[in-house]
């Protein structure tokens, strides 16, 4: 037994995730009723990784910036300025291929007793109140802006302590770090019980009618991951990027699609930047930032479905309000982890725009849960693992304007 854990280990986790992937998929197609009592492995992954990350981004965002020396630069405005850029293009993209390859639907209920806000102010305004959240409150709730601003504050509060009290958050930091890598090695286990769980209580049957709208999200979000996130890259780092792209879609992209939750996979993503060698400093901010305000594929899913009520109605839509609809959905996809729901909860918000009842606006959203199932799941991956390439991208970028040598990594 202790032969064969040994040799488990060796093989790459990426390469274990497959591997519990492949047998989650033939235990619930084979012996769906046995296979459901393996559920719980997924759900004690994903509750376990929920439970450490926001305990994990207070200590490492507290600890950097109490660490922090004076007149040391960090890349944040290089990683805020292509979190923004790369959620604007992805909601111009998918504007694009609405109106190219135009959907109408059939309305569903299922959205009864949810309250979507109200206008873009609301949802400022909901993002402004988490961010002066109760701080116990804020990790009780995985409020990640709460979670974030406190930890600056204290951060910021700890830069004159004693060396010796900053040393303690470092060891606190190292440790829940090193539980964080403890419960990440679970993740074969975890994805197995996730797909069962996918498989055997969804199915695939529920997403055929909805096959060509599924379609065109689903091809945005590709696109948007495989040729315009690239394209930033090559034009931020002015490198081959694509060896840095497949390495975050494989290590972090296909870890976000079973959990679909941006902040359970915020252990990952820090795990893959410290893999990647990247400053501890800029990544502990930026990675926490990213799973809050970094929402391509939430861009996406609101600009498609909303134009997709749009030719259902068939109201004519100009270029100017195309535009701005684009604008709107990056504005919206940014507000979504502080609006329950998430980005379908948005899609009314972006519905008023043309002036479609919030009824109607409302079984848009029933249609959006009815295909969640792949919806979430590639728009989780595509937000996911965008926080790590934009992040490293602004590194390399730093290091090319300073004269220094360096290869991206190569995806291994």
């Amino acid at each position: 037994m202790k032969n064969l854990l040994g040799k488990w280990n060796q093989i790459s986790l990426v390469k274990q995730i497959v591997i519990g992937l492949a047998i989650g998929v033939a235990l619930a197609l084979a012996v769906p009723e046995v296979a459901k009592s393996l559920v719980i492995f997924g759900s004690l992954f994903v509750g376990a990784l929920k439970a450490v990350a926001p305990i994990l981004v207070l200590f490492l965002v507290m600890s950097a910036i109490a660490q922090h020396k004076s007149g040391q630069k960090t890349n944040m405005k290089s990683i805020l300025t292509l979190y923004l850029l790369g959620t604007f293009l992805a909601g111009l993209i998918a504007v694009i291929v609405s109106f190219i390859f135009p959907v109408t639907l059939t309305l569903a209920e299922g959205a009864e007793g949810m309250e979507a806000p109200g206008g873009v102010i609301e949802v400022l305004k909901t993002l402004l109140m988490n961010v002066v959240d109760n701080p116990v409150k804020a990790i009780f709730n995985a409020n990640y802006i709460g979670i974030l601003a406190w930890a600056i504050v204290l951060g910021l509060a700890l830069k004159n302590a004693p060396d010796s009290t900053k040393t303690v958050i470092t060891n606190f930091s190292e440790a829940i770090t090193k539980v964080v890598r403890w419960v990440i090695r679970l993740a074969p286990l975890g994805i197995m019980g996730l797909v069962i769980d996918s498989i055997t209580t969804s199915g695939l049957d529920s997403l055929l009618g909805y096959g060509r709208l599924l379609l065109i999200l689903i091809g945005c979000m590709l696109f948007v991951a495989l040729v315009v996130n690239p394209l930033i890259v090559f034009f931020t780092a002015r490198q081959n990027p694509y060896p840095l792209v497949f390495q975050c879609i494989r290590e972090s992209g296909i870890t976000a699609f079973f959990t679909r939750s941006s902040a359970a996979n915020i252990p990952v993503n820090m795990r893959l930047c410290e893999k990647l060698g990247l400053d501890k400093d800029t990544y502990s901010v930026s990675i926490p930032l990213g799973a809050t305000i970094n929402m391509a594929g939430a861009a996406v899913t609101i600009s498609v479905l909303t134009l997709a009520a749009v030719h259902t109605l068939g109201i004519n839509v100009d270029i100017p309000t195309a535009i701005i609809l684009s604008v709107l959905s990056a504005v919206a996809a940014c507000g979504a982890s502080g609006v329950a729901g998430g980005s379908l909860l948005l899609i009314p918000l972006a519905c008023s725009l043309f002036g479609i009842p919030n009824d109607v606006a409302m079984q848009v959203v029933g249609v959006g849960f009815i295909i969640g199932v792949l919806q979430d799941s590639f728009e989780t991956a595509l937000n996911s693992s965008t926080d790590v390439l934009f992040t490293a991208a602004a590194e390399y970028r730093k290091k090319r304007l300073e004269g220094t040598n360096f290869k991206m990594k190569k995806a291994v």
